[in-house]
């Protein structure tokens, strides 16, 4: 019987301890997968051959810690592709040292790769300046077939070598994308078109796409969102947002929706306060859509600032280009031309809007008039 009890009392023993070891593994701060990944040594022939060609390890490792690890990379290959087009020793390390998942990628890939982009580009010098600036652009995807569809896609719209290139250097995140999504987006603008009454679908996506190089990484719910707001905020009529949308409207579809809201309302209060009603504010953004861009703070000191120095909101509206320019720019012409008595009222505010050298040229001749 006290051989029972010891066996029980045992067994008993046994389960607590399991569950207490099971306890502290929920609490363990490092998951077993995570812990045999830690186990796993770098690769050292890699590490030795990035010091030699000067890459910031350091940052390398932040980045893509996980290609330290790889048995097979081909950075000297990615070194010497790149020379060869033209790319300096201190270039090489620093693409790498930003976006080492490039050493991952084989020659074969990287001369179709390169072919590919050449078909946009004149000259290796234009995609080893990007590669500079932004090295993920190139190497982000590593799907060279997606990336012929894409430009064989896009081109098929209309677009041209321009187009492309500017695709390509300000959103390239576009030739990663499948060829479906970017044809979803697509045929979303062309429907847009369609319900408006347009006559002209494919025109009407080419103009949008070609004026908002953002809109094909964005999702067609933000777009069709903003247009809504447009639509609903503006009383706009079918026509009067097809204009809109064709035109410079289409620079603003990629911004965020809160984004959006948040400047249109601002914009309206101010308005307001300046006694400037619907109709001035329909005028306003109708004309000059890239002022829901702006922030509300930068914006509101843009406008007092002009309305301070003499300028009215309606020279304002009839002129809104005024604004492209920084609060110091516009202060220092303001205060320029009040210290030559420049009337605004009689002169208008044309002068605002010309170039700093043509601005100091037209300073010139109003302070030194010629004489008769």
């Amino acid at each position: 019987m006290a051989s029972w009890v010891k066996v029980l009392h045992r067994t008993s023993t046994l389960q607590q301890a399991l569950k207490c070891t099971a306890l502290q593994a929920r609490f363990c701060s490092v998951t077993p997968k995570e812990n045999d990944k830690s186990l796993k040594p770098e690769n050292e022939s890699l590490l030795e051959n990035l010091n030699l060609l000067g890459v910031d390890v350091k940052m390398a490792r932040q980045r893509q810690p996980g290609v330290f690890r790889k048995i097979f990379t081909n950075e000297q290959g990615l070194a010497g592709f790149l020379q060869s087009k033209g790319a300096s020793r201190s270039t090489v390390a620093s693409i790498i040292s930003r976006y080492p998942r490039a050493i991952t990628r084989s020659l074969e890939h990287l001369e179709q790769r390169w072919q590919l982009w050449r078909n946009v580009f004149q000259k290796d010098e234009e995609i080893v300046s990007i590669l500079e600036r932004s090295p993920e652009s190139f190497f982000r995807s590593s799907d060279n077939e997606n990336l012929e569809k894409n430009i064989t896609f896009l081109s098929s719209l209309g677009l041209n070598k321009k187009h492309l290139h500017r695709l390509l250097t300000t959103a390239p995140r576009t030739f990663s994308n499948s060829l479906e999504l970017n044809r979803q987006m697509v045929e979303f603008l062309e429907d847009i078109c369609v319900e408006m009454g347009g006559n002209h679908p494919e025109q009407f996506a080419k103009d949008v796409v070609s004026r908002n190089v953002y809109i094909l990484i964005r999702s067609t719910k933000r777009v069709k969102a903003n247009i809504d707001h447009l639509r609903a905020s503006l009383k706009l009529s079918d026509s009067e947002l097809l204009d809109l949308l064709q035109g410079p409207g289409a620079e603003i579809l990629d911004l965020s929706n809160e984004y959006l809201k948040n400047n249109f309302t601002s914009l309206q209060q101010k308005m307001r306060s300046v006694g400037c009603g619907k109709v001035g504010l329909k005028k306003l953004i109708m004309s000059y859509p890239v002022v829901l861009y702006t922030g509300a703070a930068t914006l509101n000191t843009k406008l007092d600032c002009l309305l301070k120095g003499g300028i009215t909101m309606q020279q304002i509206l009839d002129k809104p280009k005024v604004l492209d320019y920084s609060t110091h720019n516009i202060t220092a012409k303001l205060e320029e031309l009040h210290r030559i008595g420049f009337d605004f009222q009689e002169n208008g505010i044309h002068i605002l809007d010309l170039s700093r050298k043509r601005f100091e040229a037209k300073l010139e001749k109003l302070s030194f008039p010629p004489h008769d």
